[in-house]
Parts: C-alpha cells; sequence; structure tokens
C-alpha cells in the first residue's frame, strides 16, 4: 500500500482508505461486531491507515465498532469522524456547545484523547458563509481536543468558500468518472493551497462496480432505493446522482470502450482517481474483507495513459454530465 500527504501539514495516510458508513447499519443489511472486526482488521493487514467514519453512522455505532476494536492495536490507523448531520443541529442550530459535545462524545466512543480529524458533515451553505463554526474548530484544535479539522461537501461553491479558511486540513468530496467537475476548479485551489482531498462515493454507491442491471432491486432500507431520486438527502450522495437505470447504460459503455484488458471494473475506476495528484486517498466502503482486498489492491495498479484520461472526459462532457442531479 503506498501512502500520501493529507495536506501540507497534515499526516501520512494509504491511498486507499476505508469508508465506515455501513458499520452503523443506516441501511442494508445489519452489520455484527463480528463482521465489522473482520473488515476493520483486513482494513490493517492491507495496509490501510485512514478510517472515516461518523456520529451519525448508526447513531454512534460506526464510531463504537472502531473504538472497540482500536484497543486491540498497537499501531492504530487515523481516524476521522464529522459533526453536523445529527445532534439536532441541522439545519440552523449550529453551537459551539453542540460542536464541542458532539467532539467529546465521538471522541469517548473511539476512545481517543485527541481525535487526528473533525470534518464538518455537508453543513448548509449559509452556516459556512458565516464562518462561526471554524474559529470554534480553530479553538479545539489550540485546546487539543483535535488535531485537524476539515469539511466534507456537497458542491464546487461550498468547497471554494472553505479554502479560504485558515488552517483546513482537508476537503471530502465526491469525485468519479461520473463527476469530473470538481477538475476544473476545486481540485486545482486545493492542490495550491496544500488541502488535502478525501474521495468518498469513488464507486458512486456500487455501480461503478459493474454488477448491476437494470432489474437489481435494493432492500427496502437501503440508500440505494429509498434516496435513489434524493427524497431523503443530496441526491449526488446516492449512484452520485445520476438516475439508476442511465447509470447502468453508462457503466456498459465504460465496459465497451475504455476497460483496458487489465483491469476490471473497480480497478479501472480506482484507479483513475487515485492518477489525480491532487487525490490524497479514497474511501471506499467495504461489506466484506474480500472487498477490502480488492479495493487495497489498486494502490499498486499502474496509472492509465493521459489520452485514456482526456477520452473519459470528453465521455463525461458529452454523454454524462447533463444526467448529474442534486447539488453539485
Amino acid at each position: 500500500m503506498k501512502s500520501r500527504n493529507l495536506g501540507k501539514n497534515g499526516f501520512g495516510v494509504s491511498e486507499v482508505g476505508l469508508g465506515c458508513w455501513q458499520l452503523g447499519s443506516d441501511w442494508g443489511n445489519a452489520m455484527s461486531k463480528e463482521k465489522a472486526f473482520a473488515i476493520l482488521q483486513e482494513a490493517i493487514d492491507q495496509g490501510i491507515t485512514f478510517f472515516d467514519t461518523a456520529n451519525v453512522y448508526g447513531n454512534g455505532q460506526s464510531e463504537r465498532y472502531i473504538g472497540e476494536f482500536l484497543k486491540g492495536l498497537e499501531h492504530k490507523p487515523r481516524v476521522a469522524t464529522k459533526f453536523g448531520r445529527g445532534d439536532a443541529v441541522y439545519p440552523d442550530k449550529y453551537t459551539e456547545a453542540a460542536l464541542r459535545k458532539s467532539v467529546q462524545d465521538s471522541a469517548d466512543r473511539l476512545g481517543l484523547t485527541t481525535i487526528d480529524l473533525v470534518q464538518l458533515h455537508c453543513i448548509p451553505l449559509a452556516e459556512l458563509q458565516k464562518g462561526d463554526i471554524f474559529h470554534w474548530l480553530r479553538k479545539m484544535k489550540k485546546e487539543g481536543l483535535i488535531r485537524h479539522f476539515g469539511a466534507s461537501v456537497e458542491t464546487v461553491n461550498e468547497g471554494l468558500i472553505c479554502l479560504e479558511q485558515e488552517e483546513i486540513l482537508s476537503l471530502q468530496v465526491i469525485f468519479n468518472v461520473f463527476r469530473q467537475k470538481l477538475l476544473s476548479e476545486l481540485l486545482p485551489q486545493a492542490k495550491q493551497k496544500g488541502v488535502g482531498i478525501i474521495v468518498r462515493l469513488p464507486l458512486a454507491s456500487g455501480l461503478l462496480a459493474g454488477k448491476y442491471t437494470k432489474d437489481t432491486a435494493f432492500p427496502e432500507n437501503d440508500h440505494r432505493n429509498y434516496n435513489k431520486n434524493g427524497d431523503f438527502f443530496n441526491v449526488g450522495e446516492t449512484f452520485a446522482g445520476i438516475p439508476f437505470e442511465k447509470g447502468v447504460e453508462l457503466v456498459e459503455s465504460l465496459k465497451k470502450d475504455f476497460l483496458p484488458n487489465s483491469l476490471n471494473l473497480v480497478q479501472f475506476t480506482l484507479r483513475w482517481i487515485l492518477d489525480h495528484d491532487s487525490v490524497s486517498t479514497i474511501i471506499p466502503g467495504a461489506s466484506s474483507p474480500k472487498q477490502v482486498k480488492k479495493n487495497a489492491e489498486v494502490s499498486n495498479l499502474d496509472p492509465l495513459s493521459e489520452e485514456l484520461h482526456q477520452k473519459l472526459y470528453d465521455f463525461y462532457t458529452k454523454e454524462i454530465h447533463d444526467f448529474v442531479r442534486g447539488a453539485y
């Protein structure tokens, strides 16, 4: 596993991290402690050194699993969590007291005295523009409650606003072959300012794994079912905002016209992201140790050619862009 630095003033992270939303069992099948530990252990075995979670994943369950797991480790991975979508603060009840309580509760669940990275969890644009919350985060960093802070954002504009804040370490963004808008402005500016980029949804909720058909059905409690049209939160968080049936068609085009013979679609799409040097780490989720291993292997693959990157960008602008829904 290769490593990169998360931000100019941050810390080293594995190129492939682990997204831990699924450990909270907010959607899909319930995740037992045994299975969660098997996934986390495989991540460690594969050289993954960065776990990403949030206080709202399973109402703290994801953090609790990680915290229990970390107790048995001599060399612990870096852990990032989030604040902003729970604690009855969303959309307009943000206070310094609520932030402090949330961070302390997360630290307690994680078994940490200082959290490596606390990220704002897609909070409203108005709160980002006010800027008070960044002042509170800077105070907490100075006091040693957190080592660094960043923001998970939905749109390029939100990301650009965050980049103006002093001491911000990282942005977490949706970035994959279906969502390339970030290439023109946000990623270059983040690189220039020394702000790390954490990529969520690298496989577009599994769509870019290439195993779905138009007849694929998801459980009633799975966000790929109930949020496929953005009925509960930003549609961009499900299938990267692409209508499911259209996404299946686009995946078939990727397989037919762009996929090298030496790669499968997961390797191809994850490698495409890692080829961008502004990216610090990608955080695909995994429902099994086997998926963790397959994702981790991408770090050691050769980069795609510049010619192929250009063809994929042209494909995005001509065939994909107009179908991306939601805040972007």
